[in-house]
């Protein structure tokens, strides 16, 4: 028996590139009839195994390369019609919280509640999430039993899952984000989402004409 694919969207809360690109998804799964496994990753801890630097840093000094990036985003923007989209005045954020507590949530089976309640407190309504006190206002005005997972997040095997995530998506390829594999296939960035379909179109087809 031929085993189903596999399609991850890996994640940081701290990524503007992965909220908009997640936004796709659900037109993607409704099309292919695949559904994503959402796997959090600490996007600092890529960095540093990689030896990468976050857009914001890599684009100082260079000129005109950061206006075309926010034309790009913009473009992006208008083809999938997001309106909900807000820059977040306090980024950077450091998002070990946000990232421990998304490994707590899938735990404790509250994940889409948390990860929704996330990225509206980072990119729809922005606050500075790596406050401890705004964090905890945040998820709870969400309707979040933040304080059971923060305990929860506090306990060694959500920190290994996470480490253990991030360290096997750069043993994998990874070196930034959004980071997204069909099956073996890795693909960078919100505009890879195309081949991304199409790669899942491909490896489920043999599939379905063998059922056939």
């Amino acid at each position: 028996m031929v085993s189903p694919l596999r399609v991850e969207f890996h994640f940081d809360f701290g990524s503007p590139n992965a909220y908009l690109a997640e936004l796709v998804l659900p037109a993607i799964e409704q099309r292919t009839s695949v559904k994503f496994d959402y796997v959090p990753v600490l996007l600092g801890g890529v960095y540093k195994a990689t030896n990468n630097r976050s857009p914001a840093e890599a684009l100082q000094g260079i000129k005109n390369k950061g206006e075309y990036q926010a034309l790009e985003t913009e473009r992006f923007i208008r083809r999938h019609n997001i309106t909900t989209f807000k820059p977040n005045p306090f980024f950077p954020v450091n998002t070990l919280m946000l990232m421990r507590g998304a490994v707590a949530a899938q735990f404790e089976n509250v994940f889409e509640r948390y990860f929704r309640a996330a990225y509206h407190h980072m990119w729809e309504e922005p606050k500075k999430m790596d406050d401890p006190e705004v964090f905890r206002r945040a998820f709870a005005s969400s309707g979040i039993d933040i304080d059971r997972l923060i305990a929860r997040a506090a306990q060694d095997d959500v920190k290994k899952k996470l480490i253990d995530n991030t360290t096997d998506a750069v043993a994998r390829g990874e070196f930034g984000s959004p980071t997204f594999f069909v099956g073996n296939e890795m693909f960078f960035g919100k505009d890879q989402l195309r081949d991304v379909e199409e790669s899942i179109v491909a490896q489920t087809r043999p599939a379905l004409s063998k059922t056939a």
